[in-house]
């Protein structure tokens, strides 16, 4: 990876390796938010603190991203509103719909009425590469989407959810998750 050279480079003459490592760190996420960053930066009602974005992605102005949240490829279409919690971390080429047509409307198999519905997803939710989110969705806190689901309706927290559509197929171990972010013990892709 280009950046990651970069940074080696950059920062090849630091003496401590802990800080060495840390500022390479903080040198790759700058260049890619560099990169990546601008569309959702411009386009987004709200991002909080340490946003990270490692491959092409968009949002829409009706976008709410909470803290600590990282996408690695991630579209959305739609003037719904979508809101992310903290602590969100997505695989790549994602796609959030917020929008469909109107099939009972005036024309067939559908008029150009768009009918717009609103995405919750809650702080701690691991979304896999290559999931689908459809209109009217929430994720609960803590839940785990397996990558190539598509989502509709609710899951509820703490559910590993996949296929398509997406059901829960198994839930995480809820003391040991509370326990974790008792502890703040969260994890951020620029440690890798």
């Amino acid at each position: 990876m280009k950046y990651e050279t970069i940074a080696k480079l950059l920062t090849m003459f630091i003496v401590s390796k802990k800080k060495r490592k840390e500022i390479r760190s903080k040198l790759i996420v700058y260049l890619y938010c560099r990169k990546y960053c601008p569309q959702i930066l411009k386009n987004a009602k709200k991002i909080g603190t340490h946003f990270w974005c490692r491959s092409p992605s968009t949002c829409t102005p009706n976008t709410y991203i909470g803290n600590d949240v990282s996408f690695n490829g991630m579209r959305m279409e739609g003037d719904g509103k979508v809101v992310f919690g903290n602590h969100v971390h997505t695989g790549t080429e994602c796609l959030i719909i917020t929008r469909s047509h109107n099939y009972e409307g005036t024309e067939i198999p559908y008029d150009s009425t768009h009918i717009y519905k609103d995405i919750l997803i809650a702080d701690f939710v691991w979304i896999g590469s290559r999931v689908t989110i459809l209109p009217e969705t929430e994720i609960g806190e803590g839940a785990i989407i397996q990558g190539g689901s598509v989502v509709h309706g609710k899951i509820p927290p703490y559910a590993i959810a996949g296929g398509n559509p997406a059901t829960v197929f198994k839930y995480r171990n809820k003391e040991h998750f509370l326990q974790l972010k008792a502890q703040k013990k969260y994890h951020f892709p620029d440690d890798d």
